[in-house]
């Protein structure tokens, strides 16, 4: 006689999780995810100016090392940069707003090591002038920025890690 454990049908099984080329692929077909994407790069142009202004006038007015200098650019553009994106790019609110900042800085320094690695090579690797070179490093480091800050910074619908 069968028992009430034999009775009760096993549990469907669970479909996998999708990969990432299949997340990314569906994440590029949604057009509120190219809207982002462009006021993130709207955003980040304005930090971009505002990145090269910082970056000229430390050093023309203070002649310091083109690291250093980027530094504090860097420092000056990113809280433009988060404010802007916070409140415009990725509307973000609620409870989760205490995590987004720290997030925010943290994706926005690795971008800015890759960055400056990038200055460094350009500079030294290349003879490309500073201020030549940090516009370009600046803009290679974008793509990077836009997706840590998309998925992590201001994820929506997440619980915070």
């Amino acid at each position: 006689m069968p028992t009430e454990e034999t009775l009760v049908a096993p549990p469907p099984p669970m479909a996998p999780a999708p990969s990432v080329h299949l997340r990314v692929r569906q994440g590029m077909r949604r057009r509120h995810n190219w809207l982002q994407l462009v006021k993130f790069c709207l955003v980040g142009g304005s930090g971009y100016v505002v990145n090269l202004v910082v970056f000229t006038a430390v050093l023309s007015a203070f002649g310091l090392h083109h690291l250093l200098a980027a530094t504090i650019a860097f420092a000056v553009a990113v809280a433009n940069n988060f404010c802007w994106n916070r409140r415009w790019t990725f509307g973000a609110s609620g409870e989760r707003a205490r995590f987004q900042a720290p997030r925010f800085f943290a994706v926005s320094t690795a971008a800015f090591v890759f960055q400056a690695a990038m200055l460094q090579l350009l500079v030294v690797g290349a003879s490309t002038p500073e201020v030549v070179a940090q516009a370009v490093s600046v803009a290679a480091a974008t793509p990077l920025n836009f997706v840590g800050n998309k998925m992590w910074s201001f994820a929506a619908g997440r619980v915070p890690a």
